[in-house]
């Protein structure tokens, strides 16, 4: 297998209507706020921010928040050189991790609110983890002691690919 061939690939999104619902609370407020202070000409909150400042928060906030959440993407790649990961647009690149530096790994259940604090790029107890939605993901020990859990939907078929494209590394290695 040559450096260049993908033997599993998967992009996850934020697709959960109830963060939707959070994330587009925002605009919402922010809307709200320009009603009541511009429009009503009523102050909006208790120390209330200039016109400006409030268009200002209105487009950066307001706009912001949806956007960032509607590009966020977790790219897992399986390749014969490794495994690749890209959480876009915390990382412009993939991150590789080459297959010699992983111990052991499994697919496993795990909590992401208990282990982790959530969904994102977190830490905890266990190590690191890229996560963005469900239970699932692939468990990942390296030689060093460290740990990652990469969250996917897909995780039996992920530990699957890394199993095949490890053991068809060792068999192609001269």
């Amino acid at each position: 297998m040559s450096p260049e061939i993908v033997v599993f690939r998967e992009v996850q999104r934020f697709r959960q209507w109830w963060l939707w619902l959070i994330v587009l609370s925002v605009p919402g407020v922010c809307l709200y706020g320009v009603i009541q202070q511009i429009v009503f000409d009523r102050p909006f909150g208790d120390d209330p921010l200039s016109d400006a400042g409030l268009l200002v928060v209105t487009v950066v906030f307001g706009g912001g928040v949806p956007v960032l959440f509607s590009v966020v993407n977790l790219t897992v790649e399986v390749r014969s050189d490794g495994l690749y990961i890209r959480y876009f647009p915390f990382h412009l690149r993939f991150r590789r991790i080459p297959f010699d530096t992983i111990a052991r790994f499994e697919a496993r259940t795990y909590s992401p609110l208990k282990e982790f604090g959530g969904w994102g790029i977190r830490w905890g107890k266990e190590g690191r983890a890229y996560s963005v939605s469900g239970d699932r993901g692939l468990q990942i020990e390296f030689k060093n002691g460290r740990k990652l859990l990469i969250g996917s939907k897909k995780a039996d078929e992920l530990a699957m690919a890394m199993g095949n494209a490890i053991k068809e590394g060792l068999r192609s290695a001269p």
